[in-house]
């Protein structure tokens, strides 16, 4: 399955991957703040998630998703950054096909088989209790209230409202769509992959984040992970300048990029500099 994507830029490829509870456009305020510094940053719709609608029925294994759209990119080797569950794909991608990831930069994961704090118990329960009851707004509610900091601007929350909104609307109208084997299996995978990493999360995040992000530090000789300042689990949606930063300060310490061959092809058209598609492939 080819993924809906927006770009900008020209440079290093950097793809952005969402979190659960959004989708894209989370990455907006990013795209041009990478393009400038020349970067070829590339946002993606996660299958289920934004414009990538998924039959129901289909399984789905989002990283093979993310690197076969890398492909129609014409993308060989790139840097992966993700939130959320953009980081648990961009892991699962690194994995996969670990020649092609020249880094990582992931923020606010949690493993699955890591027990649960009651705070996060609380905001799942939110929203399932609230969806079980069929009000929408109030899982929706829920959702930003967890997910964002207390100090979030009116138009983050708006913006997480929105995204949040739209991925329930559809969880609720067609489910969750079954998941491939996930190529971490156990956790082995992990402690083998030699790329480089970075490790953040939201300085107000839950519990559940800080200790994963501490873990999965570790387990990729990651160092310390990063606390972004003024931020929860959305860390980059709420700090775009602040993950920006961060995210730019990791690529200029990769090897350089190696300059694309003469007469390379670039799989879309560019208006401004920004491009947004939606491919479409048959099931």
């Amino acid at each position: 399955m080819l993924l809906p994507f927006t770009e900008a830029g020209r440079g290093r490829p950097v793809v952005l991957l969402h979190a659960r509870p959004t989708d894209r456009t989370m990455w907006d305020a990013h795209l041009p703040l990478l393009a400038e510094v020349g970067v070829r940053a590339i946002a993606l719709d996660l299958p289920g998630y934004g414009d990538a609608r998924v039959p129901d029925g289909r399984e789905v294994a989002p990283w093979s998703d993310v690197l076969d759209t890398l492909d129609h990119l014409r993308a060989d080797r790139f840097v992966l950054a993700g939130n959320s569950l953009g980081a648990l794909v961009a892991l699962q991608a690194a994995v996969t096909a670990p020649a092609r990831v020249a880094g990582l930069v992931l923020v606010g994961y949690r493993p699955h088989g890591q027990p649960a704090s009651p705070q996060l118990q609380a905001a799942w329960e939110g929203e399932r209790a609230a969806l079980a009851a069929g009000d929408l707004d109030a899982a929706v509610r829920a959702g930003v209230e967890a997910w964002t900091s207390a100090g979030a601007t009116d138009g983050v929350r708006a913006h997480a409202a929105r995204m949040l909104h739209r991925r329930l609307t559809a969880q609720l109208a067609h489910g969750e769509p079954p998941q491939a084997a996930d190529p971490l299996g156990s956790g082995p995978a992990l402690r083998t992959l030699a790329v480089p990493a970075l490790v953040g999360v939201g300085e107000h995040d839950m519990p559940d984040f800080h200790r994963g992000g501490e873990e999965l530090a570790r387990e990729l000789g990651a160092g310390r992970p990063v606390a972004i300042p003024g931020a929860g689990h959305l860390a980059p949606l709420e700090q775009p300048a602040a993950f920006c930063g961060l995210l730019l300060d990791f690529v200029r310490r990769l090897t350089p990029q190696p300059p694309p061959a003469p007469g390379r092809r670039r799989a879309d058209t560019h208006s401004g500099g920004r491009t947004a598609g939606q491919i479409a492939r048959p099931y």
